[in-house]
This record gives structure tokens, sequence and C-alpha cells, in this order.
């Protein structure tokens, strides 16, 4: 199973259950010890028992299999709890091992379809959303950040105080990096293993080319157009690496006027003194200058391309996780 194919529980679901197979959603709900997955992880089971996705590495999935086929059969939403052994947790690479709850829904029989089908549009529109159900009365509503801006903003799933559980829908995380210099080989892949998608920028082809970053995403647009056709918003962070003002001022100007997290620029301090000069001087306000992390990464000492790397993506996740 790809990484990309367990990303689309939610469409996989719909496509099973709009092609007539059939299709149940388990998703971890609580968690206590060394339990495999975190809450809010997803598995989809079709009605012939395919499945994709994982509620727990591979300790619980038969029976929970077992359990969807049964709800199936007869349209009835469950909530399944299971201790994982020692034993069991240590075969799929854990120390010890933890009890996890499960909810599992028949699709169309207990999840509403309008429900599923609206989750599955706003992801594929990078719209943040949150699907709420009460596992006691079966209460269910769809959430926006506003609704739950902490828990959004964490991208934690879990159990509210009045009983509802809440599982999220947050986009992908996006690292977009301008500037096709020796920093950003060494960031882009460290970005991935991170859960970025990362997208790099140049128009300078000679630099961005497959042969430096086979595999990449690049764009060979002027970055702040290569910004407009991406799109930035409160899931994207984005770095300027060329030194160039003719490349990162637009790209930083453009990112200023949006809802990106976090906004990093390679350079000395005495570089960056005249950047903000030049961005005052474009009409920028203090405020928004505030919002620019440079130079570059926390201040770890390093100096190679790749420490430089280490330093911005630990950055990068503190913007996120600390905000």
């Amino acid at each position: 199973m790809s990484n990309a194919q367990h990303d689309r529980i939610p469409e996989i679901a719909l496509d099973w259950h709009r092609g007539g197979q059939g299709a149940a959603l388990a998703t971890v709900i609580e968690t206590w010890g060394s339990a495999p997955r975190p809450a809010g992880s997803q598995l989809a089971v079709s009605g012939a028992g395919e499945m994709m996705g994982s509620v727990s590495g591979g300790c619980v999935e038969g029976a929970v299999v077992v359990e969807a086929q049964e709800a199936l059969a007869d349209g009835a939403p469950r909530v399944l709890e299971f201790g994982v052994a020692d034993e069991d947790a240590f075969a799929v690479g854990l120390a010890c091992g933890g009890t996890i709850r499960v909810l599992v829904e028949p699709v169309g029989l207990a999840m509403p379809e309008d429900m599923l089908a609206e989750i599955v549009a706003a992801r594929a529109a990078r719209r943040p959303i949150g699907y709420g159900v009460h596992p006691e009365g079966w209460a269910r509503r769809l959430l926006r950040p506003a609704d739950a801006p902490d828990r959004f903003r964490a991208d934690r799933a879990g159990m509210e105080e009045g009983g509802e559980f809440v599982t999220l829908f947050n986009p992908p995380l996006r690292l977009i990096v301008v500037g096709a210099v020796h920093i950003a080989q060494a960031l882009l892949p460290m970005a991935r293993l991170a859960g970025y998608d990362p997208v790099l920028i140049d128009p300078r082809e000679a630099f961005g080319s497959t042969a430096r970053f086979p595999g990449e995403r690049v764009l060979h647009d002027w970055p702040d157009e290569a910004l407009a056709e991406v799109g930035l918003d409160a899931r994207t962070a984005v770095v300027t690496l060329t030194h160039d003002p003719k490349l990162d001022d637009p790209a930083i100007m453009a990112v200023l006027s949006s809802d990106a997290f976090y906004l990093g620029c390679l350079g000395s301090t005495r570089t960056h003194a005249k950047r903000l000069d030049r961005l005052r001087a474009a009409g920028l306000d203090e405020a928004a200058l505030g919002r620019i992390h440079a130079p570059v990464g926390l201040d770890i000492g390093a100096r190679s391309p790749a420490e430089i790397a280490v330093a911005t993506l630990a950055q990068v996740t503190q913007a996120l996780r600390r905000g």
C-alpha cells in the first residue's frame, strides 16, 4: 500500500460505496499506552473485505474487518475496544502493548453519504474540515476551523469533554522553496520525510533541473506567478533561498499577503536589514515584516547546506506546533 493510497481513505471509501460494493470507515477514537496508531487513524473496508489504511499497524485489522462486514449487514455503527498484547505489539515494532477504541461506521447506513462527499470535496479543494460524532446517540456534524481552532491548529483528533469524537481532515502540509540551490537539495527530501508536500520554484532551468532535483515538483515560473498557481494557505510554509531580490522579494510580498504559517528567508543579518528597507519602501508595514524568519532557521550553529536545511525544517516545525 503506497502512502498516497493510505492518505486517500475517505476517497476510497466513497468510491467503494458509490460503486455498489459497500464501505465502512473504521476510525481510532481513543488510545492508551503504546497504541500503534494515534486517534484519527482510519481504515476503509469494502463489502468484499478489501481494506485500505490502518488502525493498529496490523494487530487488530482482521477483527475490525469482520466487525465492518457485520456493520454493513445490519447498518449499525459500533465502537470496538481492543487490548494489544505485548507480544503482538512487538511483532509490529513496538516495545509494549496498549489499548485502542475503534469507531466503525457503514457509509450511507450510519455515516451519511453527503457528509463523506463533502469531506472528500473539501480535501480536493484544500479546505480544512472536521467530522464530529457522538458514540452515544450518534449525532453527527461537520466542523470548520472556527469551531475548534486549537484542535485544527494542532492537527489533533480526539474526544471532546461532551463525549463527541472529532476527527480532522486538514489539507496536507506543504513546503514551497524558492531557489534551486544546494540547501534546497537537502531540504526537499527532509521535508517530505516530515510529512510535507514540497514544491520548488526557480525560473532558472539550469538550477532547477531534473538532474539536480530528481523526482521533485519544480516550477520554472517567476516566484510570484508560481505562488499564485500553487496557492498559499494556512497549511503552507515558504522558504526563500536565492539571495536575489528580483526572485525573493516578489515571493516574500506574496507570502506576507497570505495565510501561510511560516516564511523564512536565507541571508545574513546585514542582508536581511537591506531586504527590510526594500520591503518598507514597497509599502509593507512592521507587523507584516515581523512575520519573516531571518536569517532562516533555528540558531544551532549550522554551516553546511544540510545543516542549514535541518535548522530550517526545525524552525518550520516550531512555527507549526507552537504558533
